[in-house]
């Protein structure tokens, strides 16, 4: 087997690429959230919160775009539902409107937005333990 610690060492970034049905829509929404974009041709961005980004892609395929999700973990979910919930995103970009956070039974708890392309995003953080339960 191969030893790929220099190689994984060397790594700089993963960035996937997320389809973009309308492209100018797209970029005014992530940029609504709050992304950094630079563009890398008309119809290509990267796009940035602090270290971590993505590349935005005038690409479209509805299959695609409807089974893609984005994780985002978080150290507080609500202090991001409330930058998500004042933006108006559903009015603003005739999307579905952004779920609140939920504790959902896989230790997560998750607020979902759509993107105009049907890309949906987790941003969720550890649901905390409740205080009243047993530790197993």
């Amino acid at each position: 087997m191969n030893d790929l610690t220099g190689l994984v060492a060397d790594i700089r970034a993963f960035r996937p690429f997320l389809p973009a049905k309308d492209f100018e829509k797209s970029l005014r929404f992530y940029k609504a959230i709050g992304f950094e974009a630079y563009l890398l041709g008309e119809t290509m961005a990267e796009l940035r919160l602090g270290d971590h980004a993505f590349l935005l892609q005038g690409y479209y395929v509805k299959e695609w775009a409807e089974n893609m999700v984005m994780h985002v973990l978080v150290e507080d979910v609500d202090a991001w539902w409330r930058h998500i919930d004042s933006l108006g995103l559903n009015r603003q970009f005739d999307v579905s409107s952004p779920g609140p956070p939920k504790a959902e039974p896989w230790g997560l708890t998750v607020a979902y937005v759509f993107d105009p392309s049907g890309v949906l995003w987790h941003f969720a953080q550890a649901t905390s333990e409740n205080p009243n339960s047993e530790s197993p």
